[in-house]
């Protein structure tokens, strides 16, 4: 919103956000705005008045920093339309790709700074202007910000083995969400509504099962009946499928919070660790382990139990979860929201290369909340993931066949 609103300021010709943001790290410290802008264009004023800024750290004609009402640091550079290229590429980072991209430069003759590309024995400029530049002038393809980690990018992209990124627009489907039948706060048919304003061809809803008491889980009957309120409410919303889930627990002796029959009955089975999160690693791994070899789990969500800066991940061998969610069929979960990303990017990297097929959801507890895709997407990205790689990119019915029975 603070990028979208300068924007619009006269004489802004490109602004863009940079940094950890641009990246879609999990977490960031602060936020880099590079503009490039007119002659006497007031985008500084516009910055350091802007409703948000709390403090003015430091104010000048091409940059200024300020400190948010949320407590972020926030820094705007004014660089000319020429460097705007360059400056963006520089201020994403990380220093570590930069760095990489910079050595290979000079490799070539060339010097590459936040204010342009020049030839080191003449010292003429040959570029800057456009970000594109920057890998044109070391010969690489663009490299998309979210893999920009040193994680390998700059000897893919010299072989043309850069992952074709999943997009948001790839998703078709939501798989875990939750519905006033246990702790959200929208109905079957607003949650529907909400997914298809928003694109999705289906959804699945899993509420709670019965151990989760804080939410108001439900037992066998209870689940029963929610299942014939999802049937009903299924076609109610032309356009899109409502799959009948649940969001079963895998308690500490590694069994489910639910009978079986009553989970054949769910078109979607989501399995979560919810309690018990000290247990050690050889105890939680094969807790989940003895869950994957049920039969009646579809997808593990939050596979590490993570609440990002509130709660550590459990301890977890995650090489084996992976290894048995291969034999078994499991899909991993991606879950999307802000608290969670979890799988993280690098967990989720780890789950494609052997083999592991994943998922992303929003585990939405309202229907505002299903805009949160976004973020499980963007870790996706930063974990090299493809729409093939991922399962709810499938239609409906082909994702249904594809699930393990």
């Amino acid at each position: 919103m603070f990028v979208e609103e300068l924007k619009e300021v006269k004489g802004v010709l490109k602004i863009e956000a940079a940094g950890s943001v641009r990246r879609w790290r999990e977490t960031v410290g602060d936020i880099d705005i590079i503009v490039a802008g007119e002659k006497n264009c007031p985008v500084m004023k516009a910055f350091t008045g802007h409703r948000e800024v709390a403090e003015i750290i430091a104010e000048g004609i091409t940059k200024s920093s300020v400190r948010l009402g949320n407590g972020l640091q926030a820094d705007l550079r004014l660089v000319a339309p020429e460097s705007f290229g360059a400056a963006i590429a520089y201020f994403t980072g990380s220093k570590q790709h930069n760095i990489l991209i910079r050595d290979r430069a000079r490799d070539m003759g060339l010097k590459i700074s936040e204010y342009g590309i020049e030839r080191i024995k003449t010292g003429k400029r040959v570029g800057g202007a456009e970000e594109m530049d920057i890998y044109r002038a070391v010969k690489l393809p663009w490299i998309p910000p979210e893999l920009r980690e040193a994680r390998g990018e700059i000897e893919a992209a010299e072989k043309g083995k850069l992952p074709r990124l999943v997009e948001l627009k790839d998703i078709k489907g939501d798989l875990q969400m939750h519905t006033k039948a246990t702790d959200g706060r929208n109905t079957i048919e607003e949650m529907a509504r909400a997914a298809k304003k928003l694109g999705l061809s289906y959804i699945a809803i899993t509420d709670h099962s019965k151990a989760v008491r804080v939410a108001n889980g439900l037992d066998e009957k209870r689940l029963r009946k929610h299942l014939k309120d999802i049937e009903k409410a299924d076609g109610k919303v032309p356009g899109i499928r409502i799959l009948k889930g649940i969001e079963v627990d895998i308690l500490p002796d590694g069994s489910l919070d639910l009978k079986e029959d009553v989970l054949r009955e769910c078109e979607v089975v989501v399995g979560a660790v919810h309690s018990r999160f000290n247990m050690s690693e050889k105890e939680m791994t094969e807790r989940i382990v003895k869950a994957l070899r049920s039969g009646l789990i579809h997808i593990l969500a939050h596979p590490t139990g993570r609440l990002i800066l509130e709660r550590d991940p459990y301890p977890l061998d995650l090489g084996e979860v992976f290894r048995v969610a291969r034999e078994e069929g499991v899909a991993m979960e991606i879950n999307a929201h802000p608290d969670r990303l979890d799988l993280r990017d690098v967990d989720a990297r780890h789950a494609k290369e052997v083999g592991v097929k994943l998922v992303i959801s929003t585990d939405a507890h309202a229907a505002n909340q299903l805009e949160l895709m976004r973020f499980g997407v963007h870790t996706a990205r930063r974990g090299w993931l493809e729409p093939e790689d991922i399962l709810n990119t499938l239609p409906v019915n082909k994702f249904l066949r594809t699930l393990r029975r």
